[in-house]
């Protein structure tokens, strides 16, 4: 009896209740199947549009979509017109990249626009981040995705001035992009066809010499990590195909498309523990979470957490883009559907994480901060409030201890004790938030560790988890 037991036991592993055992069972099935991903063939990156209110980042995106077959000419003709009947003639690109209502009638983009299109070696998905002020946490949702940044610079005269002086949209969405993981910066400088501009060598020299510190004093290394490229979003010059020698005689670099089909971009670990943000949820047929794979592979079947409940839940399906797959790795975008929890138990900023290694869950953690710019007369010292974004987490937070200064220039730690920071200033503190979230040290995961600070709107520090309690409850 014992025996047939056993045998009936070894027969049907994966539906005994799952240990870790039985997540290896699954594993090895799903290495067995040949993988969707891979017979594709293409690496799949996430680029997020990001610049000024005006730059033409929306207009890029349709131009590109249209440019690469994702939209036909019937549908561009009937934004043309919808365009033309709002008086708003320039814009019927952008229509492509904004959807709803409240964005066309503000020529502005609000939610993070989605779309995918492909190059000869890259399937890319298009976060269209919004570019207004008061959007920048739309921004911020969008850049935590991103693998690559393409900057939208305005050439227009004045435009560019605008974005780039203390108040607009340039500086601080560069800021925000380096800190919130884009490695690799695309410096598309738009409207060159304007006739301020007509292609100006001079006009785009500027730009480039204008840019160039500032992006260094962000943390971008200019020659490794940064392509300028002039181009026409609206007329799709240089996007595709080279600009032509007629229009724009001294170029003679790569166009957009070559640009990012080159771009290197760091490799994820499709054999780490499982770790994907969720960024929404919605119900259909079970509870469907959404979310950027950062580290690890998902495979139908598995049973895996999500933290910081620690709820466990089985995966029903996995869907990339809109295709059901078997499994998917690193850097996708999925919704994935799960048993064993429902949707009003999950909330943004929540992470599915594998049973054997989760993520870590505090309530605080010591980080290494840079601090941009605060608001007027504040002083940055212990006891500062705060919103805390880090991946998809957004939560009020607390500057407990500053507990060391370091030096800008030689990297090391100052000896004086230190009370309170100004602006620039490089500090090391304990930040305290009032509910669980899931974080990881930087050095183990660059994706999970790394944060904003912002007060009223505006972002005041970046910064990255350099130490968790010990007692982190993983």
């Amino acid at each position: 009896m014992g025996m047939t037991d056993e045998v009936d036991t070894k027969s049907q592993p994966v539906q005994a209740e799952p240990k870790v055992k039985d997540k290896e069972v699954a594993d090895m099935d799903c290495a067995e199947v040949p993988d969707e991903m891979e017979s594709q063939k293409k690496r799949h990156l996430n680029v997020v549009f990001i610049g000024h209110v005006d730059a033409g980042k929306s207009t890029t995106g349709g131009q590109i979509l249209f440019l690469s077959g994702q939209v036909d000419d019937r549908t561009i003709q009937k934004y043309e017109k919808e365009a033309k009947d709002k008086s708003r003639e320039s814009w019927y690109m952008a229509y492509i990249m904004d959807t709803n209502e409240e964005e066309r009638v503000k020529g502005k983009t609000v939610e993070v626009g989605r779309a995918q299109f492909e190059t000869e070696t890259t399937r890319f998905t298009i976060l269209d981040a919004p570019g207004h002020k008061s959007y920048v946490p739309n921004m911020i949702s969008g850049a935590s995705q991103a693998d690559i940044g393409v900057l939208v610079i305005s050439a227009r005269k004045g435009e560019f001035e605008t974005g780039y002086e203390r108040g607009g949209q340039t500086r601080e969405h560069v800021q925000l992009a380096k800190t919130l993981g884009v490695s690799k910066l695309l410096v598309v400088v738009n409207k060159m066809d304007d006739h301020t501009v007509n292609w100006s060598k001079e006009r785009y020299d500027e730009i480039e010499s204008k840019m160039v510190p500032f992006l260094r004093s962000s943390g971008y290394n200019v020659k490794k990590d940064v392509q300028f490229l002039p181009i026409s979003g609206l007329v799709g010059t240089n996007m595709k195909t080279r600009v032509d020698k007629n229009i724009c005689p001294w170029w003679n670099g790569p166009c957009l498309f070559e640009a990012l089909d080159s771009v290197e971009v760091p490799v994820r670990d499709p054999k780490g523990p499982y770790r994907m943000p969720i960024i929404d949820k919605f119900k259909d047929m079970g509870t469907v979470v959404m979310g950027k794979v950062e580290s690890g592979s998902i495979c139908e079947g598995d049973s895996l957490l999500v933290m910081p409940n620690k709820a466990p839940v089985k995966v029903l399906a996995v869907y990339c883009d809109e295709d059901k797959v078997r499994r998917a790795g690193p850097g996708e975008n999925l919704r994935v559907r799960l048993s064993g929890i429902e949707e009003e138990d999950i909330s943004s900023g929540f992470v599915l994480s594998s049973v054997v290694k989760p993520i870590p869950t505090v309530t605080e953690f010591t980080a290494q901060l840079q601090i941009l710019e605060l608001l007027e007369n504040a002083i940055f010292t212990a006891g500062y409030k705060a919103v805390l974004h880090i991946h998809s987490v957004v939560e009020e937070c607390e500057i407990v201890e500053l507990l060391q200064q370091i030096d800008p220039k030689t990297k090391k730690p100052m000896k004086k004790k230190v009370l309170f920071v100004k602006n620039g200033a490089v500090v090391v503190c304990r930040i305290q938030v009032n509910s669980l979230i899931c974080v990881e040290k930087f050095s183990d995961f660059p994706q999970l560790g790394r944060f904003t600070l912002r007060t009223e709107g505006k972002t005041i520090a970046v910064g990255k988890v350099t130490d968790l309690p010990s007692r982190s409850s993983a």
